[in-house]
């Protein structure tokens, strides 16, 4: 408001860093930057921490294959972490902290206070790998992030023929993980390069690391004894899981000592693997109805848990559904009444099923399209139920029917999205390369699906991208029928182009394996249907005339 356009934008970017899901304020960064004419790289977070930028940095330059850029970057990112981390240890210095206990109570003596404190104090210190690995904004620690920087600079190392440093940061990183058998591998390979005169016994892990994880075992020991001392409980957290671990083509080094000659073995991108899912991966199961014709399967569509289906519904049923979408469609329903929530160029609207339902009843919309709305979600949800060949039931955790309008006259020069990437049960961070699975993100959600009715407009297709919410790995132009089904998590971020004529009116639909965040909605509305059920039984017993009954 003071036009004070340049700080508008970092301010912004700051905002947008620590909430990348926020895309109100992704729109509001584009108009400040076209206003101001700031470039991309002139964007500042205020709130950056530098041995997290300096990582990020390490690992850009290492999936462009350039080792020594990367390593400078990794290597600036390590005396900044121990630099930082010495920082966080002294601010746990100081008065005691009664949030856990009643004050005024309190009755401990000299020696049980002095105790009481220095756990405090001791317990703050330990937890400083969990702050030191947590981006601004973010409640997640980046996973196995110490390490990390060792396991990227052994091999780093290694490509450029420093092999005693890649050796000294192999030990160092086996120092946390000692059954890593990728990294023990490497140890034996890197030692098989170095001249016979050497004394390999004499080349350690990194010193850095070995004192840090000396300390850090100490303090644990510590912990854990004044714990059964004093009488509270204390979990030691897995500060390091290992499927936070680098997984690449570059993770194990080739057993032989052809360097030049080898063959480099594992997967092929040289890029982090999805995102952990924590369910056994399947598809490929029946789809249960005639006429559904099969398109793409996960692999076709470059992505993990991912389908496209055509003829999920009929022409007939296209034309019923969109006509009854005038009827019952309310402006920014579902997003709180903001006309454009994802961009100002398009108008959104939205219905659920029970006030679909709810219209039907009253007569406001036929009944019969009211409940094909109904019928087609729950034909949605069997199929993606049997084609992905879970376990356990699916249940509907949101149902939407949403249509949204290319606004006339705002369409020149657009480069935002309908709407922007994003996932749908975790915190798509593109910097990170994470997608953090904590509140505001509907983390319950476990299947997604959307399911198309019409094509007669212009854009609007929808689209999976990488994590860094830039490389697209799959369009999908939506038309009658047309079904995308995919799991919700890091593993498939999506977005939708532009819609830059006319209005893309689908089903979009989310479901849980988790009965505890059922739809609620959709119980009323399964009640609602069954009473309907019910009173059609009726009448046909009683062989009642409707038209009489009118």
């Amino acid at each position: 408001q003071l036009n004070q356009l340049e700080k508008a934008v970092e301010a912004g970017h700051t905002f947008f860093m620590a909430n990348p899901e926020h895309m109100e304020m992704q729109q509001n960064i584009e108009n400040y930057r076209t206003m101001a004419g700031v470039e991309e790289s002139q964007l500042v977070d205020r709130e950056a921490r530098p041995h997290l930028e300096s990582y990020s940095a390490g690992v850009k330059h290492y999936e462009a294959d350039d080792f020594e850029p990367a390593i400078k970057y990794f290597e600036q990112a390590l005396r900044e972490y121990f630099n930082e981390d010495t920082e966080c240890r002294a601010l746990c210095e100081g008065p005691q902290r009664f949030e856990e206990y009643d004050y005024l109570r309190y009755k401990a003596g000299l020696y049980e206070a002095i105790a009481d404190h220095y756990v405090q104090v001791l317990v703050c210190q330990h937890e400083c790998v969990r702050e030191l690995a947590t981006r601004p904004g973010r409640l997640s620690p980046i996973e196995n992030f110490l390490p990390l920087h060792y396991d990227y600079l052994q091999f780093a190392y290694y490509r450029v023929g420093e092999y005693v440093k890649a050796l000294e940061c192999a030990k160092a990183y086996l120092l946390l993980h000692p059954d890593d058998q990728d990294v023990l591998d490497n140890v034996d390979y890197y030692e098989s390069l170095l001249d016979d005169s050497m004394d390999l016994a004499s080349i350690e892990a990194r010193e850095d690391l070995a004192v840090f994880v000396k300390r850090h075992k100490l303090e644990s020991e510590l912990i854990k004894s004044a714990a059964e001392g004093l009488g509270f409980s204390y979990t030691e957290p897995n500060y390091w899981i290992r499927y936070g671990g680098r997984q690449d083509e570059n993770r194990r080094v080739p057993s032989g000592v052809n360097v030049e000659g080898a063959e480099v073995h594992g997967l092929s991108s040289g890029k982090k693997t999805s995102p952990k899912i924590d369910r056994d991966l399947r598809e490929g199961g029946p789809l249960i109805y005639e006429n559904i014709t099969f398109v793409y399967n996960s692999e076709q569509l470059n992505g993990t848990q991912r389908v496209l289906l055509d003829n999920v519904l009929s022409e007939d049923q296209c034309r019923e559904l969109h006509s009854v979408a005038s009827g019952i469609m309310i402006v920014g329903d579902g997003y709180r009444g903001k006309t454009s929530p994802h961009t100002p160029n398009e108008k959104f609207e939205g219905a659920t099923v029970l006030k679909a339902l709810k219209f039907g009843y009253e007569g406001r919309v036929p009944l019969k399209s009211a409940r094909l709305f109904y019928d087609i979600s729950e034909k949605a949800r069997k199929i993606v139920e049997s084609y992905f060949m879970l376990n356990s039931t699916l249940y509907f955790s949101y149902t939407h029917m949403v249509c949204r309008t290319a606004l006339s006259g705002q369409q020149d020069r657009r480069n935002d999205l309908s709407h922007p990437i994003h996932a749908d049960n975790c915190l798509l961070d593109p910097e990170a390369n994470e997608c953090w699975k904590e509140p505001p993100a509907y983390t319950f959600r476990d299947y997604s699906a959307l399911l198309y009715m019409n094509d007669d407009f212009e854009g609007g297709e929808f689209i999976f991208t990488e994590m860094d919410a830039k490389t697209v790995t799959a369009s999908i132009k939506p038309k009658c029928g047309r079904m995308i089904s995919f799991s919700s998590g890091g593993e498939n971020p999506h977005g939708v182009k532009a819609v830059t004529k006319g209005q893309r009116c689908a089903v979009a639909l989310w479901f849980t394996l988790d009965p505890i965040y059922r739809e609620l909605e959709r119980i009323k509305a399964d009640e609602v249907i069954a009473i309907l059920d019910q009173e059609q039984q009726g009448k046909h017993e009683l062989n009642i005339n409707p038209k009489d009954e009118l």
